[in-house]
C-alpha cells in the first residue's frame, strides 16, 4: 500500500468544506505517484473533487481532470464605453435570439472528424458576463490591463466541450497512467491540443457576443486562466481541477451570478496550495436539491435579477434554480481564505451587469 501523500486545506472557519469533498481528498492522496494534495476554499464533491490541485511523480490522472479539458475564463476588452451599455436592450436581444448551439467548423485537430461546438458555451455553470471595475485596489498590479472604470468588460467561462469528452471516453481510467505506457503521451498531446482549443473556444464566444449585439467590436483578450488541466513543472505534474496556476500573473476568480468578481495578485511563495489558487466560488448545494430548497422563493423573474441590480438571460428553469447564488459559496470568504494563508492579495474587483447562461 502506498503511503499516503500530505494533504493540505486552504480554507477559515467562515468557508464551508463539505466532508464528503475531505474524504475524496484522503482517498486521492492514497493514490501511486502523488507527492501533494491541495484543497482550495472553492473545494467541493464530484465524481472527482472540484477546488482540487494534485501533484504527481512519474504518473498522471486524466480523470482527475476530467470532461471538460481547459475550461476556464477569458477577460476581454469591450472597447465599449459604459454609456453605451443598454441593459434592456441587450438582455431582450440575448433572450429572443442568441444561439449559442451548434457552429459547423472543421476539426483543427484530427480530418477523421468534424467538431460542431467550437465558438459554444455549454450548460451547467458556463457564462459570459458582461462587467464593469467595480474598485482598483492595486493600482500597481492591474496597470498592466489598463482597466478603465469607464469601460464594459466581458468575462466568458466554458471550456473545450465535445472535444474534452471524446478524449476522456479513451483515458478514462481511474489508476492513471505511468509516464512510460504510450497512453500517457497520447493522452499529454491531446490535452495539449484541447487546451487550445478551449481558449480559442472563449475567443470565438466573445466575438459571436459582440457581433451578434451589433456592436462592431473586436474583443481584446486581457487574462485567460484554465482551470481543468495537467500542467508539468519540472519533473512534477499538477493536476488542476477547479483550480487556477498562481503562477502566472493575475487570474479572474467569479462568484456566483449576482456577487463580484474578483483579479487576484498571485503571492510570490504558493508552494503550499501545489502552486494554485481557487477557480470560483464552488458550490455549496447540488444540482438536484436547488428548485425543492428554493423553489418557494423564487419564480422566473426574482431569479432573472439580483442584488447588484444585475439581470441573468437563461431560458432554463432548472438551470436558473441550480445557479441561484444561494447554492454556491460566498466567493468574499473564499477569497478571504486565500488572502489569509498569504496565497494572494487582491488586485481589483469587477461588477456584473448582464450574465447569459445556455
Amino acid at each position: 500500500m502506498n503511503p499516503k501523500a500530505p494533504i493540505t486545506i486552504i480554507s477559515s472557519d467562515r468557508n464551508w468544506l463539505e466532508s464528503a469533498a475531505l474524504r475524496q481528498l484522503e482517498s486521492i492522496a492514497g493514490y501511486s505517484g502523488v507527492s501533494l494534495v491541495a484543497g482550495l476554499p472553492d473545494l467541493h464533491a464530484g465524481r472527482t473533487p472540484v477546488g482540487l490541485a494534485v501533484v504527481t511523480q512519474n504518473h498522471i490522472y486524466p480523470y482527475l481532470i476530467g470532461n471538460d479539458i481547459g475550461c476556464g475564463m477569458g477577460l476581454f476588452r469591450t472597447g465599449l464605453s459604459s454609456r453605451k451599455f443598454k441593459l434592456e436592450k441587450w438582455e431582450s436581444q440575448l433572450a429572443q435570439d442568441l444561439d449559442f448551439g451548434s457552429r459547423p467548423v472543421p476539426n483543427p485537430f484530427s480530418e477523421a472528424a468534424p467538431f460542431h461546438e467550437l465558438g459554444t458555451l455549454g450548460g451547467g455553470n458556463h457564462f459570459l458576463e458582461f462587467q464593469k471595475v467595480e474598485e482598483i485596489i492595486e493600482a500597481e498590479s492591474v496597470a498592466s490591463l489598463g482597466l478603465d472604470r469607464a469601460e464594459i468588460l466581458l468575462l466568458v467561462h466554458t471550456g473545450s466541450r465535445g472535444f474534452g469528452r471524446r478524449i476522456m471516453t479513451e483515458f478514462n481510467s481511474e489508476t492513471g497512467y505511468e509516464l512510460a505506457d504510450p497512453k500517457a503521451g497520447q493522452y499529454l498531446e491531446l490535452h495539449d491540443q484541447a487546451l487550445l482549443w478551449a481558449r480559442r473556444n472563449r475567443e470565438l464566444v466573445a466575438e459571436k457576443v459582440l457581433d451578434f449585439l451589433g456592436l462592431g467590436r473586436q474583443p481584446e483578450i486581457l487574462i485567460d486562466r484554465a482551470h481543468n488541466y495537467l500542467a508539468r513543472r519540472g519533473e512534477f505534474f499538477i493536476h488542476r481541477k477547479g483550480a487556477v496556476s498562481a503562477e502566472e500573473g493575475l487570474v479572474v476568480v467569479p462568484g456566483s451570478r449576482g456577487s463580484l468578481t474578483y483579479i487576484l495578485r498571485p503571492a510570490a511563495d504558493t508552494e503550499k496550495s501545489a502552486w494554485s489558487l481557487a477557480h470560483g466560488a464552488g458550490r455549496k448545494w447540488e444540482r438536484a436539491l436547488c428548485r425543492a430548497r428554493l423553489g418557494k422563493k423564487y419564480n422566473r423573474e426574482a431569479l432573472r435579477r439580483t442584488a447588484l441590480k444585475s439581470r441573468v438571460v437563461c431560458s432554463d428553469l432548472d438551470l436558473l434554480f441550480q445557479e441561484a447564488p444561494e447554492a454556491y459559496k460566498n466567493i468574499a470568504e473564499v477569497v478571504a481564505a486565500l488572502v489569509e494563508h498569504g496565497l494572494a492579495g487582491i488586485a481589483a474587483t469587477l461588477r456584473p451587469l448582464l450574465t447569459f447562461k445556455g
